[in-house]
C-alpha cells in the first residue's frame, strides 16, 4: 500500500490527528478520543497503521494476561515523501484531497454537534482569499508561514490550551489575464 493510501484515509487520518505532537496512546484512549468510530473499526485501523509503518510501539504492559501497546507517530510515518506524491496519478491526487476534504467536513461537522457552540469564542472561521504572487513570492510567503506557526506548534498540551486544527489548501487559479 503506498504510504498516502494509507494516511490519507478518513478514519486513519483522525487516529493520526489523535497522535499529533507526540501523544502516546492505547487503543483504548484513542477510542475514548474518536467515540464514534466503532470499536472493531478503531482497532483494525490501528493495526492497520502500526504494520504500514505510521504509528510504532512506545511500551507494552500485560493488563489481565494481555499485552496493551501504547503507539506513538513513528518518525516520518505520517508524512507523505515528494517522491510519492510525484509518482502518484491524478485519480490518486483527486483520491488523497478528498479523504483530505471529507476529513475537514467531518471535523467540522463534529463541531457543529456540540450543544453549545460560539464560532468566535472558539477560534473557527474558514474562507478563501486570491493572491496574486510570483513563484518567488508564494516561496517567501511559506518562509514566513512556517516561522510564525513554528512558535506556535512548540506549544505543550496543558491544561487551559485546546488542540486546534489548522488546514491549508493552496492551488494555482486557472489563468486570467487583465485587458487593460
Amino acid at each position: 500500500m503506498k504510504r498516502a493510501d494509507l494516511v490519507l484515509h478518513p478514519v486513519r487520518l483522525r487516529i493520526i490527528l489523535a497522535f499529533a505532537r507526540g501523544r502516546r496512546l492505547t487503543p483504548q484512549q484513542v477510542a475514548a478520543v474518536l467515540s464514534d468510530v466503532p470499536q472493531a473499526t478503531l482497532y483494525r485501523q490501528i493495526e492497520r497503521l502500526y504494520r504500514g509503518g505510521a504509528l510504532a510501539v512506545a511500551a507494552e504492559r500485560r493488563v489481565r494476561g494481555a499485552v496493551e501497546r501504547t503507539y506513538v507517530l513513528a518518525e516520518g510515518g505520517a508524512s507523505v515523501s515528494p517522491e510519492d506524491l510525484a509518482k502518484s496519478s491524478r485519480e490518486d491526487h483527486l483520491g488523497y484531497f478528498t479523504a483530505f476534504a471529507t476529513g475537514l467536513i467531518a471535523q467540522f461537522e463534529r463541531y457543529l454537534e456540540r450543544s453549545d457552540i460560539d464560532l468566535l469564542k472558539d477560534g473557527v472561521g474558514y474562507r478563501q482569499v486570491v493572491l496574486n504572487l510570483t513563484d518567488e513570492e508564494l516561496m517567501e510567503m511559506a518562509g514566513a508561514l512556517n516561522a510564525v506557526l513554528g512558535r506556535f506548534l512548540a506549544y505543550e498540551s496543558k491544561a487551559g490550551r485546546k488542540r486546534r486544527m489548522l488546514a491549508t489548501v493552496l492551488v494555482p487559479l486557472d489563468e486570467y489575464h487583465d485587458p487593460s
